[in-house]
């Protein structure tokens, strides 16, 4: 049967658009990165994405250089139209500078002014210019400042045990706020190298239940637990196995901080050589003289293994 590529590949082709590539490493504990994923300087073709991403210092600097420039450009067209602005000094660049940054920011001394329709059409120009600057420089702001995060602390490792007689995995979440996190949902997923009948290897995904995959606020710490029975896609593996078939857990979390009532979402990743066999964490829950009760977050990671405490 002869290969026909799709109309947009084709298309691609006819008008020699380049498919961009991605470059993915996968490391032996089973781990992957997506080469440039997270890194600023890899979205210039995206330039609202960039200023989302870029750092502070790299964002206050971009956009000083353009208020430089843009000051310049009119500068330069002011420049052009002759003796066009009263008060200027002849032959001083600088004072068409300054009457260019007033007229940009709107600040307007009256020392110096336009004196023909010329130099009236450029601040015309300009001064609208100003005014969308200031705009797009305040939304790009703001959306920096307002996006949503969320303080959520994983445990170093996961373990797999018994539990109430159950062979479960176990691994701790807390929320480093002092606020909740309201309608918390947290979805654990297996990923792993698998064979097809057909002898291709597939990197595939599976669900794994939790006996609680939600709560209503998600205010200090988080034991979430899936009981690998007959049904779970654990069943039967071992610390070799799942090494073998470079097995990560993948962890998301979301819900709605209560503070400012936005959505946010956290993530971890756990391999195959972070997952204790036969362990167990140890209880961050204790009780005082007087009846209260308190959690030491000293001990949140914190593991028992052959009756020894130990620190991942």
């Amino acid at each position: 049967m002869k290969f026909r590529p799709l109309k947009f590949l084709r298309k691609q082709r006819e008008t020699n658009i380049p498919i961009p590539r991605t470059y993915i490493k996968i490391s032996d504990d089973g781990l992957y990165e997506i080469i440039g994923h997270g890194v600023w300087h890899s979205y210039w073709r995206d330039p609202y994405h960039l200023m989302l991403t870029i750092p502070w210092n790299l964002f206050f600097l971009l956009f000083t250089g353009a208020y430089i420039g843009v000051n310049v450009f009119f500068s330069w067209l002011f420049w052009l139209g002759g003796d066009c602005i009263a008060n200027v000094k002849p032959g001083h660049f600088s004072d068409i500078f300054f009457f260019s940054v007033q007229t940009l920011s709107s600040i307007g001394y009256g020392t110096m002014y336009p004196v023909n329709d010329y130099a009236n059409t450029i601040v015309t120009i300009e001064t609208l210019s100003g005014v969308m600057g200031v705009a797009v420089m305040t939304g790009l702001a703001f959306a920096r400042f307002s996006q949503p995060t969320a303080r959520v602390l994983f445990s170093r490792v996961a373990t797999i045990s018994l539990h109430d007689g159950a062979l479960t995995l176990m691994f701790r979440a807390a929320n480093q706020r002092r606020n909740m996190i309201l309608e918390a949902h947290m979805k654990v997923y297996l990923m792993r190298d698998e064979e097809t009948i057909e002898g291709y290897t597939m990197r595939r995904i599976h669900d794994l239940e939790l006996i609680r995959s939600q709560t209503p606020s998600f205010a200090l710490s988080w034991s979430v637990m899936h009981v690998i029975d007959q049904s779970s896609p654990l069943f039967g593996n071992t610390p070799e196995s799942l090494q073998a078939s470079k097995s990560i857990l993948m962890i998301s979390l979301s819900g709605t901080d209560e503070t400012v009532t936005q959505h946010v979402h956290a993530r971890h990743v756990y391999s195959a050589y972070q997952i204790l066999w036969n362990a167990r964490f140890v209880d961050i829950l204790h009780h005082t003289s007087d009846g209260h009760r308190y959690i030491d977050y000293q001990h949140f990671h914190d593991v028992l293994l052959l009756n020894e405490t130990i620190n991942p």
